[in-house]
């Protein structure tokens, strides 16, 4: 029997570990063990992602909450140390570029478990954000790195590690687009329940510290998308903390009253807003993607991106929030759309390449 600890704490990683989780649930030589670090911890941004998502209840729950990077960070090590020293697994399973996959990452090497990274290679080459951080580091701490794509294979090849720790499996977030994708057809009511048509609507979602943290930039893309409405409605499911900061900041009346403002949304319900948007505004490197895998434009309201190839053929938009002006001129020039579909993300099979690496 062999033993992987998965670690998860934020969104993101639930969407990528459902896809992992249900490909090992038929595995009978692996038993997974999920450890929920509680990075995100408020209903809407994590429980209902395990019901809708259909993964199992957490093994454990850290319960850890929000805090600065250091401080959180340092609790998620010492609560994960422990759950490790219990389990004593032959792998520890992280994904993508949080202060969990940092946490889990950490603890695991310094107790010697062999380090398992979703997600490797992607680099944005700023080492101002904390993401860019989390995941050089995961990197280099990890055995084995699942690389979505050609260019994070390069990525870590100029960073030296070793070609054999390597593994090409394709994207997990394209194997939950097919699987989620048809359900949210089946199962999602969002467009009905908040009056919206198809193609008829920006998608927009803001939760990077980047832009909350810095006043014009976040000014920018809310004046920003408050013209856009005037053009094409804006609907910004908004995550608690870009609220709090919006309310402190004085300005989230006056975005109220300009765009339809929601409560964030479970995750079938997110994926039909992103299938049916015009075009999706976001600075979340998930949301990038997924707006691919469903065909819609995107802007991305950063300086860079990890997903480069997108940029490349045209899928998504570069626009740096610098003025509202030039964020209203990026969404509706993103609106006009893109043709070219090239296969960038593998063949929606990655949860299987994973585990048979694992299984070895």
């Amino acid at each position: 029997m062999i033993n992987v600890v998965t670690v998860i704490g934020a969104r993101p990683q639930f969407i990528k570990s459902a896809v992992v989780s249900r490909a090992m649930s038929k595995r009978p030589e692996i038993r997974e063990v999920i450890v929920h670090t509680g990075q995100h911890y408020d209903e809407n941004m994590s429980d209902v992602f395990f019901e809708e998502l259909e993964i199992p209840v957490p093994d454990y729950h850290l319960a850890i909450g929000s805090g600065l990077h250091g401080y959180q960070t340092g609790r998620m090590l010492e609560a994960i140390e422990k759950v490790l020293l219990e389990i004593k697994p032959e792998w520890v399973l992280v994904y993508g570029d949080t202060n969990s996959t940092l946490a889990g990452a950490l603890a695991a090497a310094k107790l010697h478990i062999p380090v398992a990274h979703v997600e490797a290679g992607l680099r944005s080459f700023n080492r101002l954000m904390p993401e860019e951080l989390n995941r050089v580091v995961a990197d280099n701490l990890s055995q084995v790195l699942f690389a979505p794509t050609e260019t994070a294979v390069q990525n870590l090849k100029k960073e030296g590690i070793r070609d054999d720790q390597v593994y090409l499996v394709g994207d997990v977030m394209y194997d939950a687009a097919l699987f989620y994708g048809a359900k949210a057809d089946k199962e999602s009511g969002v467009l009905k329940r908040l009056e919206l048509n198809p193609r008829g609507y920006v998608l927009a979602t803001v939760h990077r510290a980047e832009n909350t943290d810095d006043e014009a930039r976040l000014t920018a893309i809310c004046r920003g998308l408050m013209m856009t409405a005037r053009e094409l409605p804006v609907v910004l499911p908004l995550h608690p903390r870009t609220r709090n900061i919006l309310a402190r900041a004085g300005v989230l009346r006056e975005l109220e009253e300009r765009i339809r403002i929601i409560e964030p949304v479970g995750y079938l319900d997110m994926v039909m807003l992103e299938k049916n948007s015009r075009v999706i505004a976001t600075d979340s490197g998930g949301v990038q993607k997924e707006a691919f895998f469903y065909r819609v434009p995107c802007v991305t309201l950063r300086d860079e991106t990890e997903w480069v190839e997108l940029v490349v053929h045209g899928w998504n938009r570069i626009v740096p929030p610098r003025s509202a002006e030039q964020v209203n001129k990026g969404v509706l020039t993103a609106a006009e759309g893109s043709s070219e579909v090239p296969l960038l993300y593998g063949d929606g099979n990655a949860a299987d390449k994973i585990l048979n690496v694992l299984g070895n």
